[in-house]
């Protein structure tokens, strides 16, 4: 979760939410997101919400904030049955950080316990938790596997130890197979996380990092142009001229050598920086956010969203357990959005997907720029005359410029 917060309007105490919300809920995929905001150091690129301290205080602590975030849940059940959004078992959980795997697994699996016994799992629910390759041990991942746990993604970042570095992520590249081993033992599926473009990062590299993830043989990758956010230390680093800018053309050269690697290893891409080995592969969970379903995010500053209603929790560990022990709604605002936000928010997200936008729900203006996006070479030709605006190789590159020409001012 982002560090910083938007305002918002005043969310009710009582997390009831408007009656639009409950509109349709039983054509939407239900999900839940729980954030853990602790991290064994804070990496220096970082913007999320996270904190070092193993005691913040209150049910902040890392020892109680499995009972606070079940206490959330709780709480959320209540909340969606007053609101008339009811019946649906849960199609997917993440839980993300920070480093969910700082807690003890008995921790997670008990959080896990308790959104079962209130919304219940869909056959084949899909249950994933991001992890450190250095926060994992082979009974902590069995441990996981036995209370439902089916996918694991790990922070590899990077297969060097200068990029690592730069970074600061703990790890060493050794850990990063045996975390994968370990994994596959357990009976879990496997992603892998991957950043491209850190300071210092040469092409090869990038080709190194992708050739040792490739070599694990996993299910599904992510591949994350490196964002130099303001207020990091890693922003800081760079305006004091410590390591060098990070610079487009060397993203768009590493997205490119990724997308050669990945398809030449049978993995497709799904969404413009995930790919999967097979559909089923594919981070459902994930997916669910791109297409606008519901989901449920506990945890301080965790987001939410309900049939357009938004809302986020506030963001500090220990206000959000006070807030929870006073049988209050953690969320700091919320924002109902109107049609027209909706549909740029779909177009925004959706368009990133392989499958595409159909033409027929852009508005006028958006059918409008589909024949110079074609003729740009950003959309794929054959599947515009099929009535869907795919974004081609060269379209991935600049998926942003695409999105602003169907949204024209």
């Amino acid at each position: 979760m982002p560090s910083a917060l938007p305002l918002g309007d005043p969310a009710p105490s009582d997390g009831v939410l408007p009656s639009s919300a409950a509109a349709g809920s039983s054509n939407r995929d239900f999900g839940l997101y729980v954030h853990i905001p602790f991290c064994a150091v804070r990496c220096g690129y970082c913007d999320f919400n996270t904190y070092t301290a193993a005691e913040l205080g209150g049910g902040a602590s890392q020892a109680n904030y499995a009972p606070t975030v079940q206490r959330e849940l709780e709480f959320a059940a209540g909340a969606l049955d007053r609101s008339g959004v009811t019946g649906r078992p849960l199609d997917t959980v993440f839980f993300g950080g920070g480093t969910p795997t700082l807690l003890p697994s008995g921790d997670l699996a008990r959080v896990l316990t308790t959104a079962r016994t209130l919304w219940g799992l869909r056959p084949g629910a899909e249950v994933t938790t991001e992890a450190n390759p250095d926060s994992v041990t082979p009974a902590s991942l069995e441990e996981l596997a036995a209370a439902g746990f089916t996918r694991v993604s790990f922070g590899m970042q990077s297969a060097v130890p200068h990029v690592l570095a730069v970074l600061d992520r703990t790890h060493s590249p050794e850990r990063v197979p045996l975390a994968v081993q370990w994994a596959r033992e357990a009976g879990l599926k496997v992603s892998l996380d991957l950043i491209y473009g850190t300071p210092g990062e040469k092409l090869q590299d990038w080709s190194a990092s992708l050739d040792a993830a490739l070599s694990l043989e996993p299910d599904h990758l992510s591949a994350y142009a490196l964002i130099i956010e303001e207020g990091t230390a890693l922003a800081r680093r760079i305006r004091r001229g410590q390591v060098p800018a990070v610079d487009d053309d060397d993203h768009a050269d590493k997205y490119e050598l990724a997308e050669c690697a990945l398809q030449a290893a049978g993995m497709s891409w799904y969404e413009v920086s995930n790919w999967a080995r097979t559909d089923e592969d594919r981070c459902r969970h994930n997916l669910a956010y791109w297409k606008g379903h519901d989901w449920w995010g506990a945890g301080p500053g965790a987001h939410s969203h309900v049939g357009g209603t938004r809302w986020w929790n506030v963001k500090h560990p220990t206000a959000y357990a006070q807030r929870l022990e006073a049988g209050e709604s953690p969320a700091a605002g919320r924002e109902t959005l109107d049609d027209g936000a909706r549909y740029v928010e779909d177009v925004l997200l959706r368009t990133r997907l392989a499958e595409g936008y159909p033409t027929a729900d852009l508005n006028p203006a958006g059918r409008n720029a589909v024949a110079g996006l074609i003729a740009d070479g950003l959309i794929e030709p054959r599947e515009a005359f099929r009535g869907v605006v795919r974004l081609s190789n060269r379209g991935r590159l600049l998926a942003d410029a695409v999105v602003r020409r169907l949204l024209p001012d």
